[in-house]
């Protein structure tokens, strides 16, 4: 499985294509020294998901993954290309979240949203 963590502000604007170049100009220092670095690396940047492992299991990525938003989708398989960005991290050019299996959330208020975005997915409140 693969994990992606975001703020569920983001997924509003962005339903139901990710991709860095969209958000470009809310990015200031560090991440946009991060950009430039995978810009120079891959030639793009990266949508990031973790991946589970034996030594990774889905709980810790979710758990990983709340670091970066209130909301987790979770992949049972990504369109490619696919890039190792490290050990226990991928990265994918647009991220489709039409096409998760679970989604995890600590917005409770949004809930109701997002099972109106994906009726068929099993919502998660943490």
């Amino acid at each position: 499985m693969f994990f992606h963590g975001i703020k569920w502000e983001y997924v509003r604007e962005a339903y139901p294509l990710l991709s860095p170049r969209r958000s470009v100009s809310r990015k200031r220092g560090d991440q946009l020294a991060d950009r430039l670095h995978l810009l120079q690396q891959f030639g793009l940047e990266p949508v990031h998901l973790l991946e589970e492992g034996a030594d990774y299991p889905p709980e810790r990525c979710v758990r990983e993954c709340f670091c970066f938003g209130d909301t987790v989708f979770a992949f049972e398989r990504l369109e490619g290309p696919l890039w190792q960005l490290s050990r226990h991290e991928v990265g994918v050019e647009v991220l489709d979240l039409r096409t998760c299996v679970r989604i995890y959330t600590k917005r409770a208020d949004a809930a109701a949203e997002i099972r109106g975005l994906f009726p068929d997915v099993p919502v998660i409140q943490d």
